[in-house]
């Protein structure tokens, strides 16, 4: 329920509705709009991979996973309701409150990942992995539906985006509040605190915990092999992820409407996805998954350069969701599948510090590429696609077997000066 209570803020403010009207509208349709959109993307994921693996090191100790999330979730939406108040040229205001609002959503986007091994046991990961992120674009979904319909009726009446976008970003809050007290009534926190104290020591403590845990890289090869195939691949789909809308309206000409009206059926593809490739990854394997979904990709890249009708582009946006629910449903439960159980929370900190720094990676590529060459979109897509073809290669040294027996025999802590 809280994958499909978070999705409305990515779909609505980072894929579909605000991403382009910052472009258009708040930074007037400049050169360095979307650079700018990428570069304020970037500040917030610097922020969560410093404070992301603390957090989960703490969560763990502390057994606060539940607590912190509820405090990620209130500063989430607290910060996209006041996105309603960007107008024309509130430049500086929006990128500060896109950096709040998106440090919040991936702070407790750590979290809530961090609970699904305790939902599942190891060989079910895949498939419950998949029924949230399927459920996420159902969320998605239900949220941008309600801004669509809202903005069908701000055009019949001729309202300008300056004038209807900011009440997307209320509808968008509200339905995130209120999809998420399930989350924070039935959800029970099952891990023990595993120790003491607070503020300073507390801290210190989780600081601890981090710098044990990297000491032990050595005993996760595995797990350490596909982070990095993730930063790569992850790139790429953070790029496609938070500039689809911009592409749509910049190369393809898409309007407001057209373009939410793709990312909604793109969202009915991807939950389909989600949900198919959940029981696949089980069956056939999740790195074998992993690899289909990166040929998926690569395909869409350049079927998406190549477009020149919007049939073309449809397809490759549709490719995409396929991708898109399939890639990120079978990372999150590989990395499940490869951490110890005393240390949960704190590796899926380490799952989403790779996260953010992809996402700053893919995008900021394509913001710098489209600055650099005066706004050529295509050619952004094309290069930050290759980040697909490395992620596959990295992906070739991943061993199943041997990362989920060196999560099984972890490490006692007495062995961190060993």
């Amino acid at each position: 329920m809280f994958d499909f209570a978070n999705s409305g803020y990515t779909t609505v403010v980072i894929t579909a509705i605000f991403n382009a009207y910052f472009v258009a509208v708040v930074a007037n349709n400049e050169e360095w709009g979307t650079l700018a959109w990428t570069m304020a993307l970037a500040v917030s994921y610097a922020m969560i991979m410093v404070t992301g693996p603390l957090l989960g090191a703490y969560a763990d100790a502390h057994a606060a996973k539940k607590r912190l999330l509820l405090l990620t979730t209130a500063g989430c939406v607290v910060f996209t309701a006041m996105l309603s108040l960007v107008g024309p040229g509130d430049l500086w205001l929006a990128v500060a409150l896109i950096i709040l609002t998106n440090f919040f959503f991936g702070s407790g986007e750590n979290l809530i990942a961090a609970f699904l091994p305790e939902l599942a046991a190891g060989e079910a990961l895949g498939t419950i992995s998949g029924w949230g992120w399927s459920l996420g674009y159902i969320g998605g979904l239900v949220s941008l539906g309600c801004s669509l319909a809202y903005v069908t009726w701000a055009q019949g009446q001729e309202l300008q985006a300056a004038q209807f976008v900011p009440v997307t970003m209320l509808i968008t809050a509200a339905l995130f509040a209120v999809s998420s007290i399930p989350t924070f009534v039935y959800l029970k926190e099952r891990a023990l605190p595993q120790a003491r104290g607070a503020g300073r020591g507390a801290a210190h403590e989780a600081l601890s915990r981090l710098v044990q845990t990297l000491s032990h890289v050595r005993h996760y090869r595995d797990l350490g092999t596909f982070l990095a195939c993730l930063v790569f691949y992850q790139a790429g789909i953070q790029a496609v992820i938070t500039l689809a809308a911009i592409y749509a309206q910049q190369a393809m000409g898409f309007s407001t409407g057209d373009t939410m009206l793709l990312v909604l059926v793109v969202n009915v593809t991807a939950a389909g996805g989600a949900f198919a490739f959940g029981s696949v990854q089980d069956r056939i394997g999740h790195v074998p998954t992993v690899a289909l979904t990166l040929v998926g990709w690569m395909a869409m890249v350049l079927i998406a350069w190549k477009a020149d009708d919007s049939a073309m582009f449809w397809l490759a946006a549709n490719i995409a969701g396929l991708c898109l629910g399939a890639s990120q449903s079978a990372g999150r439960a590989l990395v499940g599948y490869f951490s110890p159980g005393a240390r949960r929370a704190e590796f899926f900190g380490l799952w989403g510090l790779a996260v953010k720094l992809s996402s700053i990676l893919g995008p900021v590529t394509y913001g710098l590429v489209t600055w650099i060459s005066r706004g050529d979109h295509r050619l952004a897509m094309l290069i930050t696609g290759a980040y697909f073809l490395v992620g596959l290669i990295i992906l070739a040294g991943v061993d199943v077997r041997r990362g989920r027996r060196a999560a099984l025999a972890e490490p006692p802590a007495s062995g961190m000066g060993g």
